[in-house]
């Protein structure tokens, strides 16, 4: 009997960081395993089961005649730009592995949250710039997360570790997303709500909802504008989500505070405004950069392979039906 072909279509130094020697292992019990080196070889599509991750190049939009692939599995988050919906309106299964990215996103967004509210960026920087115990106290009291009422934007599963995290703290939630049943929202302990109320009630906002057509520039410059003095937005989401060049007037002014992992250039260019304000915290896009995420990629990806040559449904399906919420 023919193995599988399976396929890993991502760069060597990717592979290495989602899959170690044990799950390597397993997956090659499970058939014929291929490797590209990310290249994007159109032999790919002939193989049962293809592993596609960041920089992948993009499949076709059909099968061609000759193609057997019934089983795309996506290491990393968004696949809009690597997997077309037709594929899977071609009847190809779709796979993302995004689950095991949530938590160090939200560990970050977590992070953003308690630093602004201490302004310990501004400490930190003040401090190492003169060498002066003073300086660092010079920012005044903070906040206490148990204090805030906190807006979550999303309740996507970065967002729903987020309200978990910042609740346990003590933090009362508000949540704006259409798409939450009342049931769940129950379970999370928060109150649905609509943005306006959101955005006016709450002194921290934080952003975890994905890039569709309902939420482009969700918050324009006229909502940025409604959050109260001194508020403090974290993005680890997607740009496109809000008015950038809004925000950054606004973190210019200082009227508000942000913490920045996505920009609407990537790199951020080197006369961006927000480059040394002492009311920002910028990082590149680096929330699901840990060791622990790539590795909790690699399993998500083992296992709905294991799950698919053995039969059995897939957990982190994506249907045709729900490509368009993806982030």
């Amino acid at each position: 009997m023919t193995q599988p072909r399976i396929i890993i279509d991502v760069a060597p130094e990717l592979e290495d960081d989602l899959f170690d020697a044990e799950l390597l292992a397993r997956l090659d019990a499970l058939g014929d395993v291929g490797h590209t080196g990310g290249s994007g070889d159109p032999a790919r599509m002939a193989a049962d089961v293809v592993v596609t991750g960041w920089g992948t190049p993009a499949l076709p939009a059909r099968r061609g005649p000759d193609d057997r692939v019934r089983l795309l599995v996506h290491s990393a988050g968004t696949i809009r730009t690597i997997i077309p919906r037709s594929l899977i309106e071609d009847g190809v299964q779709v796979s993302q592995a995004s689950a095991g990215m949530a938590r160090s996103v939200a560990e970050l967004a977590l992070y953003f949250t308690l630093s602004l509210l201490r302004t310990l960026q501004g400490v930190d920087r003040q401090m190492h710039a003169q060498h002066d115990w003073a300086a660092g106290q010079s920012f005044g009291l903070g906040r206490t997360v148990a204090s805030e009422m906190i807006g979550v934007v999303g309740a996507s599963r970065v967002g729903r570790l987020y309200i978990e995290m910042v609740r346990a703290l003590g933090a009362d939630v508000l949540v704006y997303d259409p798409y939450l049943p009342a049931l769940e929202a129950e379970r999370l302990g928060v109150a649905v709500v609509p943005l306006d109320e959101l955005l006016t009630t709450c002194g921290v906002v934080a952003l975890h909802a994905p890039v569709t057509p309902e939420t482009r520039n969700l918050l324009s410059a006229q909502r940025l504008a409604s959050i109260r003095d001194g508020g403090i937005l974290i993005n680890t989401a997607r740009s496109a989500i809000l008015d950038s060049g809004a925000l950054e007037r606004e973190l210019l002014s200082g009227r508000l505070s942000a913490a920045l992992d996505v920009f609407a250039e990537e790199p951020l260019p080197a006369g961006s405004g927000l480059w040394g304000l002492p009311n920002v915290i910028l990082t590149p896009h680096l929330g699901a950069v840990t060791r622990h995420s790539r590795r909790s990629q690699g399993r998500i990806v083992l296992e709905e392979v294991e799950r698919f040559l053995t039969g059995r449904a897939l957990e982190n399906e994506v249907l045709a039906s729900t490509y368009d919420r993806l982030a």
